[in-house]
């Protein structure tokens, strides 16, 4: 069983079992609000699951693509309980996350082929998005590359073969199909997401090289 976190749109917990499937979720597209409500939902999930933190396998952290600001929350959510509870934490691609619940709501798991680019709010009048050429035989989602950040008018140039697919514009992203990719990876013995967070573009606020000049 696991435990996902999500912030990367906006705040979404789950506790999740490869066999039962999604037993509690909470979910709130509020963009600003993660710090407020993570630790809320975080509480109510594994109550209403009636699972005890020891049973957990581990912790599912969604990378991104996201948002510093937001993103962050529910890494650092996710790191400091798993830290807490003493269980791993697993990484997976919140894009991915989107795909594989899209392409499981019509297919699973024999292999789909259509073509999805996943769009999702990047704020600042820009959009990330992700390509994907279907899922394998295990129902995991295929990604075409890295994913990308551009303004909404440069998609069509930015997505190679962009009239291939078909665009799913989305605006939250579910820590329960999260934590159920995640158990599939496992069980396909595929690899986690790297460790670096997918923001894909420099915080707002850096830190100063050096002491501010008083004059």
């Amino acid at each position: 069983m696991l435990l996902a976190i999500d912030t990367s749109a906006g705040t979404s917990v789950a506790v999740v079992d490869r066999d039962r499937g999604i037993i509690a979720e909470r979910a709130s597209a509020d963009t600003r609000g993660h710090a407020e409500i993570i630790g809320t939902y975080i509480d109510e999930c594994l109550r209403e699951s009636g699972v005890a933190i020891a049973a957990l396998s581990g912790v599912v952290a969604g990378m991104g693509p996201g948002p510093f600001t937001g993103l962050r929350v529910g890494i650092a959510a996710a790191r400091a309980f798993a830290l807490g509870a003493g269980k791993p934490v697993v990484r997976v691609v919140s894009h991915d996350a989107i795909a594989f619940a899209e392409y499981g709501s019509v297919q699973r798991p024999a292999s789909s082929t259509e073509p999805l680019l996943v769009v999702t709010d990047a704020r600042r009048r820009e959009v990330y998005w992700s390509a994907y050429e279907g899922t394998d035989a295990a129902g995991l989602p295929q990604r075409v590359g890295p994913a990308g950040l551009c303004v909404p008018a440069d998609l069509e140039r930015a997505v190679p073969d962009y009239s291939r697919y078909r665009r799913l514009d989305a605006s939250t992203v579910s820590a329960g199909a999260m934590g159920m990719l995640a158990e599939a990876l496992f069980v396909a013995g595929e690899p986690f997401a790297d460790a670096q967070p997918l923001y894909l573009r420099s915080p707002d606020v850096t830190v100063s090289a050096g002491p501010k000049r008083v004059s």
